[in-house]
């Protein structure tokens, strides 16, 4: 256990509220909950609350938790109080001036890493659960909180570590153990390689998931794009005429579509034109394409897949879905693309289908997706860990494995903290908010 001086920070939303916590953390928290609250037990029985009254002249609960026992494994105490700014910051003033310190952003949660209660991983999945707009968000940051993350790596780093204890041994110790079993060995980091592989292949859909979906709605000039848009809201949030063009510049709306969070761009329709403020609109529409991370294209299912379509769908090279509008003008529908109509409703339940497959929103549900920060040392472990197997299969000198695999354990080490340095954990921590 670390010794650190004594923090306090209230840790519940905006006030005014209801009720409020105010968090003391630290070798002398009970010792600073005992001279601000009244009756303080003179034999505390942690994890039990007891009512009374603050030197602040508010009532209220507090309850001591042993060390080893609270959020940051360390003696602490949460007073319970009204939620009211002033008798927030009144009670966070006494405790400053009896010896606390005011927390920094994120130092609650930094503790309990440092202190062995979670590692990086988890650190993250509580701030992941903080910042949660969605179910599926919530569902992502809890498979991180609770540790399902950490398992899967320390399972395949310490496979890694086994491996290469086994071939340092048998260089030093060959007369007594005999050589290295590379056959073994190779199926073991192919394995290896396959799980970490398959955590890698989740960072595109965890990015998704956390940052939201861009989704831009293209296609030539009155296919119902504007409308589209106006449908999923449920509000007429753009103006939609039959002239042809009305859309000169692009709108952005935010909307949970299958569960996630999506920005969707209505954009200018695709066309040749002389008018400088239209042609100006269609080269943000071409811009706004590249950077999306999904196209709708929609089209006139009335007047049919055109030339002109073809044309413009095949310039787009980003992820793309045929989007079939005004189904409910045909007397068959026998168009390419998924069926909708803006103006009945039609068809728009199998599109948030659609965005719940690209984002594997399935998936998301019972197991973890990987961030950035996370990838990048991924992508490292991986290619090491490969890198690794085909010196072992190929018989290349053993040393070269002993320095492939360190680096891949390192890597895996810096995704659960165990090689953490300051700059990776004011990186991580910085991003909490005050309390947390």
């Amino acid at each position: 256990m670390l010794i650190f001086d004594t923090i306090v920070a209230c840790i519940t939303g905006n006030q005014p509220a209801a009720v409020a916590i105010v968090r003391l953390s630290g070798p002398d928290s009970w010792e600073i909950a005992s001279k601000i609250f009244n009756p303080w037990p003179n034999d505390v029985e942690p994890r039990k609350a007891v009512y009374g009254w603050f030197e602040t002249g508010d009532d209220g609960f507090v309850l001591p938790f042993a060390e080893g026992s609270s959020y940051t494994a360390e003696q602490c105490v949460e007073c319970n109080i009204h939620g009211s700014r002033a008798a927030i910051q009144t009670l966070i003033d006494s405790c400053l001036k009896i010896g606390a310190r005011m927390a920094n952003p994120g130092e609650f949660t930094e503790r309990a890493f440092l202190n062995g209660r979670i590692d990086i991983t988890q650190a993250e999945g509580i701030r992941d659960t903080i910042e949660a707009q969605t179910e599926i968000q919530l569902r992502q940051a809890a498979l991180h909180r609770e540790g399902s993350l950490r398992r899967t790596i320390e399972a395949v780093r310490n496979e890694l570590i086994g491996e290469l204890a086994g071939i340092e041994a048998s260089v030093d110790f060959s007369e007594e153990i005999g050589e290295y079993d590379r056959e073994f060995g190779c199926q073991v980091l192919c394995q290896s390689s396959q799980k970490l592989g398959d955590l890698e292949s989740t960072a595109k859909a965890g990015r998704l998931i956390r940052n939201g979906i861009r989704i831009a709605i293209v296609g030539l000039p009155n296919a119902g794009k504007s409308s589209l848009l106006n449908a999923i809201l449920g509000r007429e949030r753009t103006i939609v005429t039959p002239i042809p063009g009305t859309t000169r510049d692009y709108i952005e709306e935010s909307a949970e579509i299958g569960g996630l969070v999506c920005t969707l761009i209505d954009t200018a329709g695709l066309q040749e034109t002389k008018d400088i403020v239209e042609k100006e609109g269609i080269s943000r529409t071409r811009s706004i394409i590249e950077l999306a991370d999904a196209i709708w294209y929609v089209y006139d299912a009335n007047e049919g897949w055109s030339g002109a379509n073809e044309v413009e769908f095949n310039a787009i090279s980003r992820p793309i879905l045929k989007v079939a509008n005004k189904i409910d003008l045909c007397s068959e529908i026998g168009q390419k693309g998924m069926h909708v109509s803006a103006k009945t409703g039609r068809g728009l339940d199998d599109l948030q289908k659609w965005v719940s497959e690209f984002a594997m929103f399935g998936e998301a549900s019972v197991k973890p997706f990987v961030n950035d920060r996370q990838v990048s040392n991924l992508q490292i472990a991986l290619e090491a860990c490969r890198n690794a197997e085909e010196t072992l299969r190929h018989d290349l000198p053993s040393d070269l494995a002993v320095v492939q695999l360190t680096e891949a354990i390192q890597a895996l080490g810096l995704i659960l903290g165990v090689e953490a340095d300051a700059n990776l954990l004011d990186e991580i921590f910085s991003r909490f908010c005050i309390g947390k």
